[in-house]
């Protein structure tokens, strides 16, 4: 089932004398972009992250981030020491920080404690300095939680741009049956059309080679043959239909065949000589422009 980039997930946890929250969310991304923000006092941490969610997702620009504060009644636990000159730096930074933003007429959402505190240095390391591996081990059972959720997310998300993307086919099939009905129309016209055509250049020409003029409006008939892209347009849509119900990551397939559309209704458009043909053809390069963007979403 279609899997959607675009997610999120929040988890709350206690364990080790620590109390902490998760915070994960994506967005579309070429490949798997991982951002971590996380205390920078767990070693170990972020290596493992990395590798648990390089695992578990394939593509997105994915952010998680990671508060964990010690429980004031845990054992061994110690009040918490801030840094005076890396507070002040901060608190001057964050004012330089809102000074510019009313300057540009911007306004922005006023820091937390919790965010000043979160800043690298703000707290004394020695007030932490303890054995990271119990909380360490305690953060890493809980993730897959997260991550159970994170995907139940995506998945819901995907579940809904399959309906959407489902539907467009259904226009993109319509359209080209349309495209089809009106190509034939016009080839059964097509001789007679010929030979009128023939008719009046013989008239006004002089030393014509009549069979090689043939030959050459029989030639441009051809070219203006829209069977193979309307046969292509379909086998297209059927890919499509197989990449909806297949499992596991589809986004980049998705994108090299909506190019392939998109290069089929524009050729449609450029040999229609039709007008009502012309006016499908762009009707189908809106419709597939529409659904290159709900793929871009699809991991």
């Amino acid at each position: 089932m279609t899997v959607s980039m675009t997610g999120f997930a929040a988890r709350k946890g206690q364990g080790a004398g620590y109390t902490w929250a998760w915070d994960i969310r994506s967005v579309n991304g070429k490949g798997l972009d991982l951002r971590l923000r996380l205390p920078d006092w767990i070693d170990g941490l972020e290596l493992a992250l990395r590798a648990e969610l390089s695992r578990a997702l394939q593509r997105g620009n994915v952010s998680l981030s990671l508060k964990a504060t010690r429980d004031a009644g845990a054992e061994g636990a110690e009040p918490l020491r801030l840094n005076p000159a890396t507070l002040s730096a901060v608190l001057s930074a964050l004012a330089q920080i809102e000074d510019a933003a009313m300057a540009a007429g911007v306004t922005l959402g006023q820091p937390t404690s919790a965010d000043v505190l979160a800043a690298r240095g703000v707290i004394d390391a020695a007030s932490t300095d303890t054995d990271p591996t119990p909380i360490r081990t305690a953060l890493l059972a809980d993730l897959p939680g997260l991550l159970s959720d994170f995907r139940a997310m995506r998945a819901a998300e995907g579940a809904a741009l399959n309906s959407v993307i489902a539907a467009q086919l259904d226009k993109i099939t319509d359209l080209t049956q349309q495209a089809d009905t009106e190509a034939t129309a016009r080839r059964d016209a097509a001789p007679a059309t010929l030979r009128d055509a023939l008719t009046k250049v013989l008239v006004n020409a002089e030393g014509v080679d009549e069979t090689r003029l043939a030959q050459e409006l029989a030639l441009t008939a051809v070219k203006n043959d829209v069977t193979e892209e309307l046969d292509r347009l379909r086998a297209h849509i059927e890919a499509a239909r197989d990449l909806l119900t297949e499992a596991g990551q589809v986004g980049r397939k998705f994108d090299f065949l909506m190019q392939e559309f998109m290069r089929e209704a524009n050729t449609l458009c450029s040999k229609s000589q039709s007008l009502s043909l012309t006016r499908i053809g762009l009707d189908l390069k809106t419709v597939i422009d529409q659904m290159r963007e709900q793929v871009q979403n699809v991991e």
